[in-house]
């Protein structure tokens, strides 16, 4: 397989605005070069997971013995692309399998009894989770009882008493598995990857004048898997999964891939001035093709989405993209409704309280949309949210919990096991649903348990990483910040600051968004663009007009908060500051 070369000794030929961003990270040139790296042959052994040999012989057996095959995945977007991922590699092998998918407001998250008995109707005997089943246990003891040998694919924390008994268990964080093991980071959907893996490993190692899949003849060996990778970029990246080097490596060849994708689904979400950039941004993914993805299982049921990434025909994937637009749609509408409500209720709590944690309950709000809102909740006021709903049984209430800083919020739900029906996720989000009537003392002990806690530790300051000048703000260095895509969780995207800035003009538009022009005081000449999303009526923002006045009356000075990205229109290109704050 064909990778990029990695820069020998790369520290030495940046830009200085990237040398010092290494510099901060701590990295030596060998580390640089590792981070920078495209190289799969470094990845660890992605085969290194328990399960997996039992479940690729299972697997292998029900194909020679055309035994139907189920794949059932979470309704969110690392689900979803997990589902699509092992479909298309069954696809490669010309086995057909079920997929099957549950809906938020009906079946809930996780595998269900119900699940199994309707994989049962349709004949499934090998049934394959992905993204959900290690807090399952009920059901899989209904897929045994029932004949069906169940495969759980998951990543998320292992946290019954015991394991669900199922046919065979791979999740990097099960209990027994090595806590130190790089595999650990991987998303539901790397996790899928992993196994298909195995089944082509195994495929291609055993006796080709024996092969046990009829559609392998004449000595073929299983189609290289390397396409897949896209999947696992667009889960991996949507899921949050910490960008660890295994992860970058993987992320990177999937986004590639994308600009040439044989896949009808993937292509859809790109226009052709995209694709023709010859680089896509994970921006791409986690702000456009992400919650498109996500937003038909938060109004509705997720199975037009997974037609979308499954489907190989054009011709269909556009009606299926038009449908996802429209959803969209609706769930930014109704997610603007909740957050203003939500927003509404803590600044009501705020007055004379040490705000450790923003909790807040409405038996109207969307269930679709709290997990948005409980994230735009931490963007706001810096610490972890939790938003509570009805849920469809009553009395019951269920919630969506965000982190904030480095606080490990499944560790602190977890000390409140005792008040939940059921409980899931990992460090930095999870869902959970209890009986109304714990709401009260649920609250109380999270607030008690966060004061408890170095506020450091569980809050997101507005920290930056470089002071830079406006004359470093250079072609070079927006060009070379590429090179340290993608940026998520554990490699974010540089935050810039400029002190002593000169803002020369603003414009407000549609109400809400502002356009800034700023200048150096030390070249009049010099020009920078700006924009502020969503910046009007931002909580403890300074109105726009009152930073303008106190720069021309008393000359105040102006700080600026930002990341660097390329505004194009027209065919033009424009450095642009995403600003996220001004201080003054």
């Amino acid at each position: 397989m064909q990778t990029p070369n990695t820069i020998n000794n790369p520290a030495k030929t940046f830009h200085p605005v990237i040398n010092q961003l290494f510099l901060k990270k701590n990295f030596s040139n060998e580390e640089v070069a590792q981070f920078l790296s495209w190289d799969l042959l470094l990845l660890p052994d992605l085969t290194k997971l328990k399960g997996l040999g039992q479940a690729s012989a299972r697997i292998i057996t029900a194909m020679n013995k055309a035994q139907v095959i189920g794949i059932y995945g979470d309704y969110d977007v690392d689900g979803t692309s997990s589902c699509a991922l092992l479909f298309h590699f069954f696809q490669m092998l010309e086995v057909e399998v079920h997929l099957f998918q549950p809906s938020r407001f009906v079946e809930g998250y996780g595998l269900h009894t119900s699940s199994i008995d309707t994989a049962k109707e349709a004949g499934v005997e090998v049934l394959i989770t992905v993204d959900c089943g290690i807090t399952s246990d009920l059901a899989a003891a209904h897929a045994k009882q029932n004949g069906i040998d169940l495969i759980i694919t998951d990543h998320h924390q292992d946290i019954l008493e015991k394991m669900p008994q199922a046919f065979c268990i791979i999740n990097p964080n099960r209990r027994d598995e090595d806590c130190d093991s790089p595999l650990k980071h991987l998303a539901g959907v790397g996790v899928a990857f992993c196994l298909a893996l195995q089944i082509k490993n195994d495929i291609d190692n055993l006796a080709q004048d024996d092969s046990p899949i009829k559609a392998l003849r004449e000595n073929e060996k299983c189609p290289s898997i390397y396409p897949l990778l896209q999947f696992v970029a667009l889960g991996t990246i949507c899921d949050q999964a910490q960008l660890t080097p295994m992860n970058l490596k993987l992320v990177r060849h999937g986004i590639k891939q994308m600009q040439n994708t044989q896949y009808a689904g993937i292509k859809a979400f790109f226009a052709p001035a995209e694709t023709n950039l010859g680089f896509i941004p994970s921006e791409k993914l986690s702000f456009n093709i992400g919650p498109m993805i996500n937003s038909k299982g938060r109004v509705g049921h997720p199975e037009v989405s997974l037609k979308l990434l499954t489907t190989m025909d054009s011709t269909k994937a556009y009606p299926y993209y038009a449908q996802l637009e429209i959803s969209n749609k609706e769930r930014k509408h109704i997610q603007a409704i909740v957050f203003k409500e939500a927003y509404e209720h803590v600044l009501r709590g705020l007055e004379g309280i040490d705000h450790t944690i923003s909790i807040v309950y409405a038996p109207s709000w969307h269930e679709g949309v709290i997990g948005i809102v409980a994230s735009k909740l931490v963007d706001t006021f810096k610490v972890p949210a939790i938003v509570f709903t009805d849920a469809a049984e009553a009395g019951v209430i269920k919630a969506s919990a965000r982190s904030a800083g480095t606080l490990d919020i499944f560790s602190c739900l977890k000390q409140n096991n005792d008040l939940f029906i059921k409980f899931g996720g990992h460090k930095a989000a999870a869902g959970l649903s209890m009986k109304k009537e714990n709401f009260t003392v649920f609250k109380t002990r999270m607030e008690s348990a966060l004061k408890l806690i170095p506020r450091s530790l569980r809050i997101n300051d507005d920290s930056f990483d470089l002071d830079i000048r406006p004359g470093q703000i250079t072609p070079q260095l927006v060009k070379e910040l590429e090179l340290l895509e993608p940026y998520g969780n554990g490699n974010e995207k540089p935050i810039f600051r400029m002190s002593n800035v000169v803002l020369k003009s603003y414009k407000v538009l549609k109400d809400l968004h502002v356009r800034w022009s700023f200048g150096d005081p030390g070249n009049p000449k010099t020009t920078l663009g700006g924009i502020t999303f969503n910046y009007i009526g931002k909580w403890q923002a300074l109105p726009p007009e009152e930073i303008y006045k106190r720069q021309q009356v008393n000359g105040d000075p102006l700080s600026v908060y930002f990341t660097l990205a390329i505004n194009r229109f027209n065919g033009n290109e424009y450095i642009q500051l995403m600003t996220s704050k001004l201080t003054i």
